[in-house]
């Protein structure tokens, strides 16, 4: 067992991994910022990036049988990355392999880009995914999530969730072992599936998609791409991790907070959107107890004012 006080050295990791990933694919003490969409968190002591499926079943099948902690990181979207970084192996998901099938079948491993994949399936005339257009993740994220998006187009206030156009994930269970799960097994629900519980990682997705006309797809993207804008801050501009608190089914966390007047509240770097409640900014220095602060300070706010009880959505990854 290793000690909090004096955890192993990112040397010690590394040469413990090297035998299993290659020490020439190790790198120690690498930056988490620049990894996440937030552009905040401390040191990985160790990063690997795996850039195939079984770059990745490999790399978790090594830290569990060394017991190295380990986190997969896709394009670090939906999570706020400690200041002090991630004790052991942080392996970044850089699978990417797609394969198009008879049928509208899309295999694509859960590194992928999903922007990337909507603009391939598009391209082809095959309609699913053309709902989630800038959303940031990649596939093994957006199956994580069950990635949803409520669409103006083509049917106006419908939550569209990815699951709709799944047809097996293969993942790593808690046992290590690879196998392909069907749809119904990966209880899916409103930001829920299977892959929530301990010791499950996807390695790849199968889509059912349909025909579709490129140009009536792109008017779909197109739409939902301007709806988006009109209501989320760009990335590029106020980086964030999305949605910070979790659903509140007919009253809404973002109206909640909106109500209590928190829009553009500022703790540190860290800002409550002024264009969207329920997501947290930087205004270019924020660090992470900068966002832990905020997320209290909306959490006391919203419950003394309404007794609800705000539930934080993203993942809080490292030590802070």
């Amino acid at each position: 067992m290793m000690s909090e006080m004096n955890p192993p050295a990112p040397g010690a990791f590394a040469d413990q991994l090297a035998p299993v990933l290659g020490r020439e694919r190790l790198r120690l003490s690498v930056p988490l910022a620049p990894y996440t969409t937030f552009r905040i968190g401390g040191p990985a002591d160790v990063l690997y990036d795996a850039t195939s499926a079984d770059d990745l079943a490999t790399a978790v099948a090594a830290a569990r049988a060394l017991d190295i902690p380990w986190h997969v990181l896709g394009l670090g979207a939906n999570i706020l990355v400690g200041d002090r970084g991630f004790r052991g192996l942080v392996i970044r998901n850089v699978a990417r392999h797609v394969e198009f099938r008879d049928g509208g079948e899309v295999l694509a491993e859960s590194g992928t880009v999903v922007a990337d994949l909507i603009t391939a399936t598009v391209s082809r005339g095959l309609s699913g995914l053309e709902h989630f257009v800038g959303i940031p993740s990649t596939v093994g994220g957006a199956v994580w999530q069950n990635l949803h998006f409520l669409s103006p187009a083509p049917a106006r206030e419908r939550t569209m969730f990815i699951a709709e156009v799944v047809r097996d994930v293969e993942l790593v269970d808690p046992a290590g072992v690879r196998r392909h799960v069907d749809r119904e097994a990966m209880r899916f629900g409103y930001d829920e599936s299977l892959l929530h519980q301990p010791g499950y990682v996807a390695l790849a997705a199968t889509f059912q998609l349909q025909p579709g006309d490129p140009l009536q797809l792109q008017r779909v993207m197109d739409e939902n791409l301007a709806w988006r804008s009109a209501r989320h801050p760009r990335l590029d501009v106020t980086p964030s991790a999305g949605s910070i608190f979790k659903k509140i089914e007919g009253v809404g966390a973002g109206r909640l907070i909106d109500q209590c007047g928190l829009k553009g509240f500022s703790i540190g770097g860290a800002q409550i959107s002024p264009l969207h409640a329920n997501i947290m900014v930087s205004t270019g220095n924020a660090t992470a107890a900068d966002v832990r602060a905020l997320i209290a300070h909306a959490q006391r706010e919203v419950l003394a004012k309404f007794d609800q009880r705000l539930e934080p959505e993203i993942g809080f990854v490292g030590e802070f």
